[in-house]
């Protein structure tokens, strides 16, 4: 009797265990760096109607037309390059001091915590601009994902 109670229990620990890590995958990486980049100007729903919205000069762009705004096709080039800082957007800042600060500038010695998963994706050589390209792509990932059709 005292054995089986104790085999359930192993079992039941193992089934909640593979639970929680099953629930730990589902967490939308791009949705997050989202929310945690952009949501302030461009609002968690990405049209455009952030908390900070009303306080800037020009409108934040309602993320969700993208692709309807460059004939059906989601403009990832585009999208990268003014994240990253190659396609200059006033409104961001400039490429020394973007709106979102160090967060997607691949320097040396991030000055911020990065979560442990995107050093695992960087490699052996632990190379900051592997970490901010995955962070540019999880963003990407999540816009292309949230257009309107």
């Amino acid at each position: 009797m005292m054995r089986s109670t104790v085999a359930c229990l192993i079992i039941a620990g193992l089934a909640a265990g593979f639970a929680a890590s099953a629930q730990a995958e589902e967490i939308d990486i791009g949705r997050a760096e989202f929310l945690s980049s952009c949501a302030s100007c461009h609002g968690a729903d990405a049209k455009g109607k952030g908390p900070v919205s009303g306080q800037l000069k020009t409108a934040p762009s309602d993320l969700t037309l993208l692709t309807s705004n460059n004939n059906g096709v989601f403009p990832t080039n585009a999208v990268f390059e003014t994240i990253y800082g190659a396609k200059s957007v006033p409104a961001h800042g400039t490429r020394e001091m973007p709106i979102w600060g160090e967060r997607f500038n691949p320097i040396v010695n991030l000055p911020h915590a990065v979560d442990p998963t995107y050093w695992q994706k960087a490699g052996p050589q632990q190379a900051p601009e592997v970490v901010v390209r995955t962070r540019i792509l999880a963003v990407i990932d999540y816009l292309n994902r949230i257009q309107q059709k």
